[in-house]
């Protein structure tokens, strides 16, 4: 990544990520997105369903980062406790958000139901932050501004989750992100081992700093090797991010081609 990217975390919230029971997609889907953005991601943390984790972690993430992303723990449950533990690194109280309350009433009284105490607690905030509306669930979400750190707090429901940072979050972060375009390139490889690869992969990433390269096997090393490799490289324009990442992908698409491999699917994205 470029030396004036901006650094951001991402900590996933919730015992069932750690005991095994949901696949983490939210990470890898948020660290592209931000990666994308400009934003370099420096963590990305699970952690249990416990105030003082939380509050921990956010306060590791508030004094590193400038943008630190919360997924899961909004809900009407007693272990949802995210924003609890929020409140508690940031030195706030959690108090009930106007505008928080109202989109909660809207969302369960269109369906004929009434308010009660768990669904008002989805309405409880950090003092100070913005109510992050959900179009797809129930819980909003939270966004605060700490001394120029953005702490952005979405639901654990992917679908939620997605739909909020895209439609509020993302116009937001990209008047923080650095003013430089990601472009990322790839080319599937067939029929050379990863190992045979790999000289001409260090050569290349070590000649271009600013391109991070990476190879990621798809199939056995040797009984059918599949080697997918991605470049990543910023520029101030698209064009040239895609001349810096393309010319890394096809170096290693040419080595691998002079020892009988096979391209398949290749392309760019960004």
């Amino acid at each position: 990544m470029p030396p004036e990217a901006v650094d951001s975390w991402i900590l996933t919230i919730g015992n069932e990520i750690l005991i095994g029971r949901i696949v983490n997609t939210n990470a890898s889907w948020l660290a592209s997105r931000l990666t994308l953005l400009g934003f370099r991601v420096a963590r990305i943390i699970t952690v249990p369903d416990d105030v003082d984790e939380i509050a921990e972690e956010v306060g590791r993430a508030v004094a590193r980062a400038r943008v630190v992303v919360t997924t899961g723990g909004l809900g009407p449950t007693y272990d949802d406790v995210t924003l609890e533990g929020v409140s508690k690194a940031l030195g706030r109280r959690l108090t009930i958000n106007k505008h928080a309350l109202d989109m909660v009433r809207r969302f369960y009284s269109d369906k004929g139901l009434k308010l009660t105490e768990e669904r008002i607690k989805m309405a409880m905030l950090p003092d100070g932050a913005e109510a992050i509306p959900n179009p797809v669930g129930a819980a909003p979400g939270s966004l605060l501004d700490y001394g120029g750190t953005l702490i952005i707090s979405l639901p654990g429901v992917p679908a939620e989750m997605k739909e909020m940072f895209t439609s509020h979050v993302e116009p937001r972060l990209r008047e923080l992100a650095p003013n430089v375009v990601i472009v990322e390139c790839y080319a599937r490889i067939i029929g050379v081992p990863e190992s045979s690869l790999a000289p001409v992969v260090k050569r290349a990433a070590g000649s271009r700093k600013e391109v991070y390269l990476k190879t990621h096997p798809k199939g056995h090393e040797l009984e059918g090797p599949v080697i997918e490799v991605r470049a990543l490289a910023s520029a101030g324009s698209i064009e040239e991010a895609r001349v810096k990442a393309l010319s890394v992908v096809e170096e290693v698409v040419s080595y691998a081609r002079e020892r009988g491999g096979k391209v398949g699917e290749e392309g760019c994205t960004g």
